[in-house]
């Protein structure tokens, strides 16, 4: 009985939580913060009573909480929750099911596997890929990566999986000189090294200049973009990519958020040529909106992921398409679900609408901040805004007024050596009041700074 009623308080905390999210602060107040020393306490010798630890988690604890589930957040690309992903998370926290293979959990493996084969149809990649439900992007890239390594070395008649990697053909990287960080990280953790990696310069836009990517050949990783982090832009995938094939090196494409404009009818020609690629990763918890810890790693060839990934052992041996042999988890949870949840409640034609609908509300943004005076940077040909006032100073000036008026927050960045901003608009939530909204602050906040970055009239 005590579990119960412990669950249903959980569930009216998290249900009024969610009831307010509209109204909440997007960024804690400093009375909020400085309240977070409650929870410096000394281990207690004696445990303490489970509904008082509820207790102090949410009126010390969400008030401290960035409202990244709300409707003003537009930063880092982060969707909020839609609400029957995260009901469906409720019930996988009650299964408590580990999903490494079928015979742990039957249903895990099941909607997994459905889950996969309706994300190859909506993004429209080769049927037949291999999914991976990951945490992240960047473990979903060091998934692809991983899988790309190892196959070029299989390639050139090198048996990885014996002789290890010392003494190995070398393999090298190519990628954008704009390539987002988590790549880098991952080719890191691979093994390359600075000197193992080609960078390409980027035209005005962020996108790959074709003409000055170096020779490819079959031990070669060439790392693409999908929505470039800053102004949201796509490589030229199909001249790309055909460079790539035709090397026989092996293609990936980073598309943690941009791949999604692919599930769309007015944008699906960003991502022509993608298709051709080798490996893709994809981020579920930005775009498709579902919780937080759901990514995924495709690679068109399901062997050479499960060579890669496979933990098979002798009392846990699984099939190829077993999730612990596709990712880097042995022990995990069935991320797949709410993917599963996500588009079975969208369908196609919701998943459309609401791609759509962001990159709408981005084009609006752009033309009010142009209109007051902003300099707005890129084309805007998704759901990113980068912007910057006449100066540095009250560029930076703008973002912190702006992030410290509680109402609506979006991070800074840094484009060709100059200080600028970055709105991102990704959650379900987000209506065209809250973007008119958004609009209306960044108006009198223009106003408000010299171009010193001080308060006019100080």
């Amino acid at each position: 009985m005590q579990e119960l009623t412990l669950q249903m308080s959980a569930d009216a905390r998290a249900v009024s939580y969610i009831a307010g999210i509209d109204t909440r602060r997007v960024v804690p107040d400093a009375a909020a913060i400085d309240a977070l020393a409650k929870f410096d306490e000394h281990l207690p010798e004696i445990g303490c009573d489970p509904h008082e630890t509820l207790r102090i988690l949410d009126e010390v604890g969400s008030p401290a909480t960035v409202a990244s589930n709300g409707p003003r957040y537009f930063g880092f690309v982060v969707g909020a929750a839609l609400p029957v992903a995260a009901a469906v998370e409720r019930l996988m926290l009650a299964w408590d099911q580990g999903a490494p293979l079928a015979v742990t959990s039957p249903v895990s493996a099941a909607v997994e596997e459905i889950a996969s084969r309706w994300l190859l149809e909506i993004l429209d990649l080769p049927r037949g890929s291999a999914i991976g439900f990951g945490t992240s992007a960047s473990s979903s890239a060091l998934i692809c990566l991983a899988a790309a390594r190892r196959s070029l070395l299989v390639r050139a008649g090198w048996d990885v999986d014996r002789a290890g990697t010392n003494g190995a053909p070398r393999i090298k990287a190519v990628v954008s000189d704009k390539t987002h960080i988590t790549v880098l990280k991952a080719l890191r953790i691979l093994g390359l090294g600075t000197d193992d990696i080609t960078s390409v310069p980027t035209d005005q836009f962020g996108r790959i200049i074709v003409d000055r990517v170096p020779p490819l050949d079959a031990l070669t990783i060439l790392c693409l973009q999908a929505g470039e982090v800053n102004t949201g832009e796509f490589d030229s995938f199909s001249e790309l990519v055909a460079q790539g094939r035709k090397a026989s090196a092996w293609v990936h494409i980073d598309g943690a958020f941009g791949l999604w404009a692919r599930a769309t009818r007015g944008h699906k020609s960003l991502t022509e040529g993608v298709e051709d690629a080798d490996s893709w990763v994809v981020d579920g918890h930005k775009w498709l909106n579902t919780p937080y810890d759901c990514a995924m790693a495709i690679c068109r060839d399901p062997q050479s992921l499960a060579a890669a990934m496979n933990s098979d052992a002798a009392y846990a041996a699984g099939t190829a398409s077993a999730q612990k042999n596709l990712t880097l988890d042995f022990s995990r949870r069935p991320r797949g679900i709410p993917v599963w949840a996500a588009l079975r409640s969208l369908g196609r034609s919701g998943v459309d609408d609401l791609v759509s609908r962001h990159i709408a509300q981005a084009a609006l943004i752009a033309e009010s901040l142009k209109a007051a005076g902003y300099t707005v940077l890129n084309r805007v040909v998704l759901n990113q805004v980068l912007a910057r006032c006449e100066t540095d100073q009250k560029t930076r000036a703008v973002v912190k007024a702006a992030q410290d008026s509680g109402t609506v927050w979006f991070g800074s960045t840094t484009w060709e050596g100059q200080a600028a901003f970055r709105i991102s608009v990704s959650s379900w939530r987000t209506s065209d009041d809250d973007i008119a909204q958004l609009c209306r602050l960044m108006g009198r906040l223009i106003e408000r700074f010299d171009p010193a970055g001080l308060v006019l009239g100080t």
